[in-house]
């Protein structure tokens, strides 16, 4: 059980570094950045999509956004589109599961709006046509994914693919680059930026 610990603890830790020193990589994630303060900035949102475990970090980062992350400040428009159970049945049901995040984006989305969809396979049929969808009504669209890219390069502006083929390991990262994607829009859009001493002001949320 140690041994396995201590395995999963060094292939993170391979990975990240390697990650580290991808210049590429990092510079994919200054992009997302600029992306999202521009839409934000100009009055659009930013909307997460995902299955599973990306479901949550699709929640995790909107709630991050459209709450706060580091310190107090005005809210942040970002809706997860995995959250709304009425929806997705009824569109599961009368249309198929791969247009339950389609369709919502068809209902709400708009141009010049941020769309991030994300899919550790990198194939994931109800991702893959939000993306479409999203692309055609305008959106900027972003995939965040693993090492696998094929069906995603011709949907996405811009694609965080994770060097991994370890589900487990791609969704580590994708949690860790979704905070410090939200930390930097946080900067970006209110010039601070984290200070662990920053007393946190609860009764003004």
């Amino acid at each position: 059980m140690h041994h396995f610990i201590q395995n999963e603890i060094k292939k993170l830790s391979t990975l990240l570094l390697h990650i580290q020193q991808d210049a590429e990589l990092l510079k994919k994630i200054v992009m997302i950045v600029e992306s999202c303060t521009q839409a934000l900035k100009q009055g659009n949102k930013i909307l997460f999509a995902g299955n599973g475990g990306s479901a949550a970090d699709a929640q995790h980062l909107a709630a991050e956004l459209v709450t706060r992350l580091c310190y107090d400040r005005p809210a942040l428009a970002a809706i997860a589109l995995t959250t709304d159970t009425s929806a997705l049945t009824a569109i599961g049901n009368d249309y198929a599961f791969e247009k339950i995040f389609s369709r919502q984006i068809a209902a709400i989305g708009q141009a010049n709006d941020v769309f991030i969809g994300i899919t550790t396979s990198g194939k994931s049929p109800n991702i893959l046509c939000a993306l479409e969808t999203a692309r055609a009504k305008g959106l900027v669209t972003i995939g965040l994914t693993g090492r696998q890219t094929p069906f995603m390069t011709e949907r996405c502006d811009i694609i965080l693919n994770i060097p991994s083929n370890e589900t487990p390991k791609i969704q580590e990262c994708h949690i860790m680059f979704g905070h410090i994607i939200c930390s930097l829009i946080e900067e970006a859009m209110f010039g601070e930026s984290y200070n662990p001493a920053r007393q946190v002001n609860l009764a003004s949320v």
